[in-house]
């Protein structure tokens, strides 16, 4: 009777440790040591996890060019946060490729020896910010929660999460975490003409945004620094193919010489953006051999 007894305990404590194994599982601290730079990512069996990102990119501050005041504006916000003194949540929008994800890492390679870190979190992945932002939250070094081209459609539930952990939330807000999100879109969700039935105008003519209207700008609202970018006239798209031929080796005489060439790019590309006129420079770097 006892031998059954004990079978019966071995295969329910075997069940149970298979049960476990597939429900999700708190999410545990990294090894803070390995990196500057996390991903969290949500497994297949639903667990969430921390992996370190090996190689950052070595994006410097001087080698964005074209983009001062927008880079006073992010600099200043983040020493201010680094030095343990209030900051603000950032939301930088505007067109693509003007150096928006680009100014994010400059920042992070700049303070990290400072205490700064990132963590990159996908946009289907933001319901699970408050497990993150507990896993931080004791931790000595500062945390910039980093989200790339956000925008939501209607009811997405990552929205909510979002708009929780930056403002409105039972929870006291983390000292030692910020978010800094990219978007092509200032007010985040999609805006469509019927929005506009919504206004209402009082008796002295005033006009209201309705209920509608206020729910796309709330979340934008949320961030403090609106960090705003634009395209670039020809001569700032020239002088970001200089910087970028200068800093892969070109001699002079050859980046003056590169001018037509780097037009040429962005009209075939029909775009004159950072990223565009990086792209060129290492394709013609690339071909001079250097």
């Amino acid at each position: 009777m006892t031998d059954k007894f004990d079978q019966l305990i071995a295969r329910a404590e075997q069940l149970i440790s298979r049960i476990e194994a597939v429900l999700p599982q708190p999410l545990s601290a990294p090894d803070w040591s390995a990196a500057i730079a996390w991903r969290y990512r949500r497994r297949s069996g639903g667990h969430g996890a921390l992996e370190p990102v090996r190689h950052v990119a070595g994006m410097r501050l001087s080698d964005l060019k074209e983009i001062d005041a927008q880079k006073e504006k992010i600099q200043r916000n983040t020493q201010q946060f680094v030095d343990g003194r209030t900051a603000n949540n950032v939301l930088l929008t505007g067109a693509r490729g003007t150096g928006k994800s680009s100014l994010i890492k400059a920042c992070l390679n700049t303070y990290a020896p400072q205490g700064l870190r990132l963590i990159e979190v996908d946009k289907a992945d933001l319901t699970d910010l408050p497990d993150i932002v507990e896993v931080v939250s004791d931790r000595p070094e500062k945390f910039i929660i980093y989200c790339d081209d956000l925008s939501f459609e209607e009811g997405e539930g990552g929205y909510k999460a979002l708009k929780s952990i930056l403002d409105g939330s039972v929870a006291a807000s983390t000292p030692n975490v910020l978010v800094y999100a990219t978007s092509n879109r200032r007010h985040l969700l999609p805006e469509q003409m019927k929005d506009n039935l919504s206004y209402t105008t009082a008796s002295d003519g005033e006009i209201h945004p309705g209920e509608v209207v206020e729910e796309k700008i709330s979340l934008s609202e949320r961030f403090g620094l609106w960090v705003s970018f634009y395209p670039f006239s020809q001569d700032e798209y020239l002088a970001i193919v200089a910087q970028w031929l200068s800093a892969l080796g070109v001699a002079q005489e050859d980046i003056a010489a590169a001018r037509p060439q780097a037009l040429v790019w962005a009209l075939e590309r029909g775009s004159r953006s950072g990223r565009v006129a990086y792209q060129f420079a290492r394709d013609f770097a690339g071909r001079r051999g250097t």
